[in-house]
């Protein structure tokens, strides 16, 4: 039987990034959390948390706090069924889950926050890349995550979402000024593009499909898409933004594309841990209906 005050206070210390900082807000002192984690992590057999600035969960340590995070969901969907002393129904339950930045910049966040609204939950958002959320939930750290990966880790489930479109678009300035004689593997290895962040593969594909070969693209890092947006119609560079981002740009002048009709489509993905709870189930029933309305059709198998 797991000692749950102590994976209490070893998600705390994963979530506030201190040993002094969760011993706040577990209203103890830090010397009784750090002995807490030190009994788990004897009967555990391993190390479970990476002392640091700040501390970050092992492999391991991660399972437990997503397995707490299960068990908080439960409790909670047992008091609502079940109103008996000791069970609080009122109370709110975190739930976690990693999305990418676009998704939540377009579709995802009138999800969350419609969801919040009218469910027990405090949604905690982890961003990432659409091609690497699906890391989170293999290691534990959320229950669920929008991934551009069709398949999903073990234990957990998948529907596919639909495809979000991409277009490569830039100022008409930057445009005139960077290509002046056409788009082709040269002028773009000149212009600047922006980029999410290290991951962000999406301006190199599109590039490897217009040109057939890879280009070594000089690159802006703007970790936000409403920046993406920002830095574009600042003549900045030029990048693939979310279609739902940029239309009115589009129809206004401001923002024109590399190429015409050379859209970019990235098939999303809904993974989710099985038999987690009902609140989960929930979810992914509203995360399922926003994103008939806000993505192009799934693609059948």
């Amino acid at each position: 039987m797991l000692d749950y005050a102590a994976v209490a206070a070893l998600a705390a210390v994963v979530r506030e990034g201190s040993f002094d900082a969760a011993a706040r807000t577990l209203h103890v002192t830090p010397s009784a959390v750090s002995q807490r984690i030190r009994s788990l992590e004897e009967r555990m057999g391993c190390t479970l948390v990476q002392r640091g600035q700040p501390c970050r969960a092992t492999a391991v340590g991660q399972r437990l706090c997503q397995h707490l995070d299960r068990v908080h969901l439960l409790e909670q969907e047992l008091a609502q069924a079940l109103p008996l002393p000791g069970l609080d129904a009122g109370a709110r339950v975190t739930l976690r889950v990693a999305v990418n930045a676009d998704s939540l910049a377009t579709w995802f966040a009138p999800v969350a926050s419609g969801y919040a609204a009218q469910a027990p939950v405090l949604m905690d958002l982890s961003i990432d890349d659409e091609g690497h959320t699906v890391e989170w939930l293999r290691s534990g750290a959320v229950l669920a995550a929008v991934s551009a990966q069709a398949r999903a880790p073990g234990g957990c489930n998948s529907e596919a979402l639909g495809s979000m479109r991409y277009v490569a678009a830039a100022g008409p300035g930057f445009v005139a000024a960077h290509f002046p004689d056409g788009v082709h593997a040269a002028s773009l290895a000149r212009a600047p593009c922006l980029v999410f962040n290290a991951q962000d593969e999406l301006q190199a594909r599109w590039v490897r499909r217009r040109c057939r070969r890879d280009v070594d693209l000089p690159r802006h890092v703007l970790p936000s898409p409403q920046g993406f947006v920002a830095a574009a119609l600042a003549g900045m560079g030029w990048g693939m933004h979310p279609l739902a981002l940029v239309a009115s740009h589009l129809r206004d002048g401001t923002l024109v594309e590399l190429v015409e009709h050379t859209p970019l489509d990235i098939a999303l993905h809904w993974h989710y841990a099985r038999a987690a709870s009902r609140l989960l189930d929930d979810l992914t029933r509203e995360v399922r209906r926003a994103a008939r309305g806000a993505l192009l059709p799934a693609r059948s198998p």
